[in-house]
């Protein structure tokens, strides 16, 4: 990804940039939630462990980061940030390229297949309009707005996760070498098939909606990607692309992760009705077609099946449960799952035949044994 970005900034001349986010440029936000988790990590541990107590706080954090933040948790949290900088950067360069290696008028015959596609799905209607009509254009659109933008700080967030707490750090491998690969694809199904999206290429269908934050979100990307188009600005980036959905593909991931490598059932819940509203609200506001969200899932399944091989787990049950099968220095495979599975132990049987013979000296009173 990074070599493709770099080939194709000097081949349309346009430059890289880092593009910012919350907390900054994706550099700076990174080590940034890192470090807030190591802290996040530490502390609350540390106040517990001592109940406050200022003098034992030094040997309760030393031996934390002893124990935990080892040699090997190091090179999976350092790893997992670069490889992840560098997929996402290129990403949103590449998805900034797009007008201009694609052409700029490309994508009215894509958006149009894939709108009549939807009015096909819905019976010739519009899904915009059944949405609306279903949930109404006022509370539920905010609602719907903040789950949509969630996403923004999750992939960052969850990122973090899985490399600092992950149980076993094959895990966070996983997660990392996942979110590579979806982040990959998704680049490669904008250049497949760009489009932009109902939301912009039909908006008279969303215009009486409240305004949120997805819908200022979609006006600022529009003026964005009108900005980039046809005026030099430095810093301006082209941020609209449809198919496929990333907030699908990404939201399923996380939704998978939490669901082979976290036992908790509240959060399989949480993350599996995240995922579901999200699509909701890709088709709610406009930001994607049911093609797109589609696309979306299938690059999910792709990207968390290559990244389970890739860190050595194993599938059971048809694919409906894993356990890693590598192991490092100080995280062992996972001794649970070993002990859940039954062991087989083979019995050889052994057969000992005892004769007693008598002898006939009278003064030898023992009996000579003879074993088989």
């Amino acid at each position: 990804m990074g070599s493709l970005a770099v080939i194709t900034s000097i081949s349309i001349n346009r430059p890289l940039i880092d593009p910012e986010g919350f907390l900054g440029p994706a550099w700076i936000r990174l080590p940034l939630i890192v470090l807030g988790a190591l802290l996040l990590d530490l502390l609350p541990r540390t106040l517990w462990v001592t109940r406050g107590n200022p003098a034992k706080m030094k040997a309760v954090a030393a031996e934390r980061l002893r124990s935990h933040w080892t040699r090997d948790r190091l090179l999976l949290v350092v790893m997992g940030l670069v490889c992840f900088y560098i997929t996402y950067v290129s990403y949103r360069n590449l998805k900034s390229f797009l007008p201009f290696v694609r052409g700029l008028e490309t994508r009215n015959d894509y958006d149009r297949s894939l709108h009549l596609m939807d009015r096909w799905l819905f019976f010739g209607s519009e899904p915009a309009i059944v949405l609306h009509d279903l949930f109404g254009s006022g509370i539920v659109a905010h609602f719907l707005s903040t789950i949509y933008l969630w996403f923004l700080p999750l992939v960052p967030l969850a990122l973090a996760a899985w490399l600092v707490w992950s149980r076993n750090l094959s895990f966070g491998y996983w997660f990392a070498t996942s979110q590579c690969v979806a982040w990959s694809l998704g680049t490669a199904s904008y250049y497949m098939m760009p489009t932009l999206g109902p939301g912009f290429e039909y908006p008279w269908l969303y215009r009486d909606l409240d305004e949120t934050g997805a819908t200022q979100l979609m006006e600022a990307l529009f003026n964005g990607r009108t900005t980039f188009r046809f005026y030099e600005y430095a810093g301006a980036v082209n941020s609209v692309a449809g198919f496929a959905s990333l907030h699908v593909a990404i939201t399923l991931l996380v939704a998978l992760m939490v669901q082979y490598t976290i036992r908790s059932r509240v959060l399989h819940w949480v993350f599996w009705i995240n995922f579901a509203i999200t699509i909701v609200a890709t088709l709610y506001f406009g930001w994607h077609y049911v093609a797109d969200d589609i696309a979306g899932v299938v690059i999910a399944l792709i990207a968390f099946y290559l990244g389970a091989i890739a860190s050595g787990q194993k599938f059971d049950r048809f694919g409906l449960a894993s356990h890693p099968t590598t192991t490092t220095s100080v995280v062992p495979v996972d001794d649970e799952e070993r002990e859940r599975k039954p062991r087989k132990v083979r019995l050889r049987k052994v057969s000992v035949e005892v004769t007693a013979e008598v002898v006939d000296d009278p003064d030898d009173s023992e009996l000579s044994l003879d074993k088989r």
